[in-house]
C-alpha cells in the first residue's frame, strides 16, 4: 500500500505551529521569527516533506525558480558558469532548472519554450545571441525578467558578462610586447556574437601596430576543432604566436603543435582566452585571458532574483573586468637556428626547476 505524503497540516502539528505559519517560512517571509522558522525546517526534515512545486505553480504563486538556457556542458566555460549558478541559486533557497541549446536562434527558442512551460520564474540565457534574437525570446518571456549572458555589449537587453573589447586586446597587446609579428588567430564560429567581438578587437590592435594577422583560422569552441585547425597550417604559414578565442580551443592547438615538433613556447607562443579551471594545468600552463566564470554566475542569479522580488527597482546589469594571466605558453620571439628550439626549451625548463629548488 502506497505510503500517504506528508502534508503541510503534519509539518504544522509536528513544528506546533499553525498552517499558516508554514506557508510563509514556505514563501521565505520575512514575517516569521528565526526561532520559529529553525523548528519549522526541523520539521519538514524529520518528516521528509517535500514542497509541492507543481502546486505552487497552478496557484499563481512564484516557484522560487530560475530557468537557464545555456550552450553545451561539455565546453568548460558554460559548465563552470552553470555550476555557479547552481550553487548560489541553491544558497539562496532558490531551484535552477536548464535546457541546453545549439547556436541557432530556432533551438534558443526552443529551450526557452521548454523553460517556460515549467514555469520558471525568470530567465538567464547563456546562449550566442544576435540582437534581434534577444529580442525575441525576451518578448517570448512577457513580465518575466529574463538576463542575457551572450550578446553584443550594445545590444538593447538586459546583459551581464565582460568586455570583449578589453580582454581581447590584453592578449593581443601581450604577444607584441614580446615581439611577436606574425599573428595567427585561432577564432570560434562567425556565427558567435563573442567570436566576432573578440577578433574586431585583435585586428584593431594589429592594425594600431601596422600589422595585419598572417591568417584566421575557425572551430567550434572544442579542443579536437583547435587540433584540426593547427594541423592544417602548412610548413611555411607558421607564426611565431597564435590568438585563441577560448582555452579548450588552445588545448587542442598545442597537441597540434607538440605532434608537428614545434615547441610551445620556444618557437610559438600561445594565449588562450577564458581561463577555464584546467588552463594552469595544461603542458606548458597557457597564459590566457581571465573572465571569472564564478563570479559571473553568482552575480547574475543575484540580480535577477533582486528582479523577481523587487520588480519595480531598476536595477542595471553588470559588466565584469578580464584580467590578462601570464603563465608559460608565451615567450619572446626566438631567432635561433631550427633545430635550436629543443635545446633552448630545455634549458629553460631546468632554469625554472633550479629557481624551485634552489638545493639541486
Amino acid at each position: 500500500m502506497k505510503s500517504r505524503s506528508v502534508t503541510l497540516d503534519d509539518v504544522a502539528r509536528a513544528a506546533g505551529v499553525s498552517y499558516q505559519t508554514v506557508s510563509r517560512v514556505l514563501n521565505h517571509s520575512s514575517r516569521v521569527a528565526e526561532s520559529t522558522r529553525s523548528r519549522v525546517e526541523a520539521a519538514m526534515l524529520s518528516l521528509n516533506y517535500v514542497p509541492n512545486r507543481v502546486a505552487q505553480q497552478l496557484a499563481g504563486k512564484n516557484t522560487r525558480t530560475l530557468g537557464l538556457a545555456t550552450s553545451d556542458l561539455a565546453l568548460l566555460a558554460p559548465a563552470q558558469i552553470a555550476s555557479a549558478m547552481q550553487q548560489r541559486a541553491s544558497q539562496l533557497g532558490w531551484h535552477l532548472v536548464m535546457a541546453m541549446a545549439g547556436a541557432d536562434a530556432g533551438a534558443a527558442q526552443a529551450a526557452v519554450s521548454d523553460l517556460l512551460a515549467q514555469r520558471v520564474d525568470a530567465l538567464l540565457v547563456n546562449l550566442p545571441l544576435e540582437t534581434a534574437a534577444a529580442q525575441q525570446i525576451e518578448a517570448m518571456a512577457g513580465s518575466l525578467p529574463c538576463l542575457f549572458l551572450d550578446v553584443a555589449e550594445d545590444a538593447p537587453v538586459a546583459s551581464c558578462g565582460f568586455s570583449a573589447q578589453t580582454g581581447a586586446r590584453q592578449g593581443a597587446e601581450h604577444l607584441l610586447a614580446l615581439g611577436h609579428r606574425r599573428v595567427v588567430l585561432l577564432n570560434g564560429p562567425s556565427s558567435s556574437v563573442a567570436a566576432r567581438a573578440r577578433s574586431d578587437a585583435w585586428r584593431q590592435v594589429l592594425e594600431q601596430h601596422q600589422l595585419v594577422a598572417q591568417a584566421e583560422l575557425f572551430g567550434d569552441w572544442s579542443a579536437s576543432s583547435g587540433y584540426r585547425a593547427v594541423m592544417q597550417l602548412a610548413d611555411r604559414e607558421l607564426p611565431s604566436a597564435l590568438l585563441v578565442a577560448n582555452d579548450q580551443m588552445a588545448l587542442g592547438a598545442m597537441q597540434a603543435l607538440h605532434q608537428r615538433g614545434i615547441v610551445v613556447p620556444t618557437e610559438i607562443s600561445v594565449v588562450g582566452y577564458d581561463d577555464t579551471a584546467d588552463s594552469a594545468w595544461y603542458q606548458p600552463p597557457l597564459t590566457t585571458v581571465r573572465q571569472d566564470m564564478r563570479l559571473l554566475g553568482e552575480r547574475s542569479v543575484d540580480w535577477l532574483i533582486r528582479r523577481v522580488e523587487q520588480p519595480a527597482e531598476q536595477a542595471t546589469a553588470e559588466m565584469f573586468a578580464t584580467e590578462l594571466v601570464v603563465r608559460d605558453s608565451t615567450a619572446p620571439v626566438f631567432n635561433g637556428k631550427p633545430g635550436s628550439a629543443r635545446v633552448a626549451a630545455e634549458l629553460q625548463r631546468l632554469a625554472r626547476v633550479l629557481a624551485q629548488d634552489p638545493e639541486q
